[in-house]
């Protein structure tokens, strides 16, 4: 049988027991950033994006925040930090990184002609409580970055 996680309903638990006095308030996007590709898959470079971090944790700033971070494609990395991040530790793993940065497998689907190719770099943006973070810093800091790799589409694999 198969059981519903009420993924909403958890996290307005999880922030009441953290001792927050509000519930998380998810971001909202009356204009959605998303758009048609503009050629076909098979034509397009993807560009790969986690939330995990690099094994040596080097995108720290000075005060330890963690900051928008890129890493080669080739050769993939064997691992990638990520006891910083939530996710169902007691059901679960991440000691296999493919299974949360396809690279081997979209690799394989440019070969078949599926996917039209792989930008040479994936890149991280950190997990933060900071919707205006994200929204300002991080996400236009990914952006410039996937632009500078000539990717069409970023495909988010988050934990």
């Amino acid at each position: 049988m198969t059981e519903t996680v009420r993924y909403m309903e958890r996290t307005r638990a999880y922030y009441r027991a953290l001792g927050y006095s509000s519930d998380y308030v998810w971001a909202r996007f009356d204009e959605v950033p998303f758009a048609a590709l503009s050629r076909p898959l098979s034509q397009a470079r993807i560009g790969l994006v986690t939330t995990a971090s690099p094994p040596d944790l080097g995108n720290r700033d000075s005060a330890g925040k963690r900051q928008v971070w890129s890493g080669p494609v080739s050769p993939a990395p064997a691992t990638l930090f990520t006891d910083n991040v939530a996710w169902d530790k007691e059901s679960t793993h991440t000691d296999d990184r493919a299974s949360f940065l396809p690279i081997e497998a979209l690799q394989e689907r440019v070969a078949e002609g599926t996917v039209g190719g792989l930008a040479a770099r994936f890149h991280g943006v950190p997990t933060e409580y900071s919707q205006r973070k994200t929204m300002e810093i991080d996400a236009p800091q990914v952006l410039e970055r996937l632009r500078a790799d000539g990717a069409d589409v970023a495909l988010l694999s988050p934990l």
